[in-house]
């Protein structure tokens, strides 16, 4: 929702359902940015500089107000939000600066923004209720949601206002076990949205972005894409994971254990057909090419330990001492390859690798994936495949860990070649 109109937007789609409708909205676009870049200059002590940016978001704040909002008691509503929440980040200027702090000004995003959308819709007199998220969604003591709490909390909001038809909540924001404001990290709003819809049993739940659902490959760099109009979850769930944007991978999860069925749909072109995720895969066939940035590779070369009993354990340990999932896998009789997608960590975990063998480490490579149902046992598709990588060099290759996958990592600068080959090779798109 970055101006007025969008915000009028999805009042006009959230309100023509035939069902009762729970809506969770994420922060205006540029906020949740704005309110990282104030928590960086308080964490380096640059209070000055922080309170020239809240001015600079209030400022646009005031701008958004005037032009959304008509009615002059409307308007002093919305005026008062904004005192609240940008006095409360003022406040925050005279204090300590925290962890804790840091979440607190990284949620005023998500509470001002539906805070003036039930501003907008009682001034269009669209009858709804406000559910504050901090008062049903929670993470347990490992950052996990606690599903079956936020069910109990949430079945007895639904229950007391079981009359309306529209029900207003907050994405992205929670309180962890100390019952400290935090927020879900992975996912945002898509992730809160899948958890309100599995917590609650929902028909459908429908995730609203700015293009016209999940594509076969990436528009930005490649000319020719399609939007797939189905896909089953374990395929979206690999499709996310590895790459494409328009869903974090987290945000299937819920959903899938419960059923629900995931609309992907476009608020510029509300009638598009859009992607629709369900339990049941469509036709075998590659559905799309995703592509994961900012990859690490990193070889262990080992003649005399590779083989011996408990290796891989020893390696997988290491990673899981540093908290940093590996994406891809391969092994030699001599060698090791694995590949993360963060260097938090990466000076530890080579120092305790280096004891098994020689180390060899390969930044800014990039994992290309194909998905599609039963994709790794369609003898046409390898043949396909084998002809579209012609001239890249690949550093890794992942198949049959999955019938619905086939990876390769290759150079990062090598990326946009080989979207656009596989463009041409796969979907027959130049």
């Amino acid at each position: 929702m970055g101006r007025p109109d969008r915000m009028q937007q999805v009042a006009d789609l959230v309100t023509n359902q035939q069902e009762p409708v729970l809506v969770v909205l994420s922060a205006l676009s540029g906020t949740t940015n704005a309110l990282v870049e104030i928590g960086e200059q308080l964490s380096k002590g640059n209070k000055v500089e922080a309170a020239t940016l809240i001015n600079k978001l209030e400022q646009h704040y005031q701008s958004f107000v005037k032009e959304l909002l008509q009615a002059e008691n409307s308007r002093k509503e919305a005026a008062s939000i904004l005192e609240e929440h940008f006095g409360f980040l003022r406040i925050i200027l005279k204090i300590s600066f925290s962890e804790s702090i840091s979440k607190d000004i990284l949620a005023q995003g998500e509470l001002l923004s539906t805070k003036l959308f039930c501003v907008f819709l009682s001034e269009k007199k669209i009858d709804h209720v406000f559910l504050p998220a901090l008062d049903f969604m929670s993470i347990d003591a490992n950052d996990e949601p606690e599903l079956t709490k936020i069910s109990e909390r949430l079945t007895v909001w639904i229950k007391k206002n079981d009359t309306k038809k529209l029900l207003v909540t907050q994405g992205y924001i929670c309180r962890n076990h100390r019952g400290e404001v935090d927020n879900l990290k992975r996912g945002g709003s898509d992730y809160t949205a899948s958890l309100v819809a599995a917590a609650i049993r929902a028909s459908v739940c429908e995730i609203w972005t700015d293009i016209d659902g999940m594509h076969n490959n990436d528009p930005r760099v490649v000319d020719k894409t399609f939007p797939i109009e189905q896909l089953s979850f374990d395929e979206a769930a690999e499709l996310a994971y590895f790459g494409a944007k328009i869903l974090h991978p987290a945000s299937i999860g819920p959903a899938q254990q419960y059923q629900v069925p995931v609309r992907l749909l476009n608020t510029m072109d509300p009638v598009a057909k859009g992607t629709l995720i369900t339990a049941q895969p469509s036709a075998a066939g590659v559905k799309a090419v995703a592509a994961k940035d900012n990859i690490i590779a990193i070889r262990i070369k080992s003649s005399r330990m590779l083989l011996a009993y408990g290796f891989l354990r020893k390696i997988f340990e290491v990673f899981e001492k540093y908290r940093t999932p590996i994406d891809m896998i391969t092994t030699s009789e001599v060698a090791v390859s694995v590949t993360i997608d963060s260097d938090l960590q990466l000076p530890f975990i080579i120092q305790e690798l280096e004891p098994f063998g020689t180390i060899e480490v390969d930044k800014n490579q990039t994992i290309v994936s194909l998905v599609g149902h039963e994709i790794a046992t369609t003898p046409s598709i390898l043949s396909k495949l084998a002809e579209s990588v012609n001239e890249i060099p690949i550093r890794m290759g992942c198949y049959g860990g999955s019938p619905h996958n086939i990876t390769l990592l290759v150079p990062a600068t090598h990326k946009t070649a080989l979207l656009r080959q596989l463009n041409r090779g796969i979907f027959g798109l130049s």
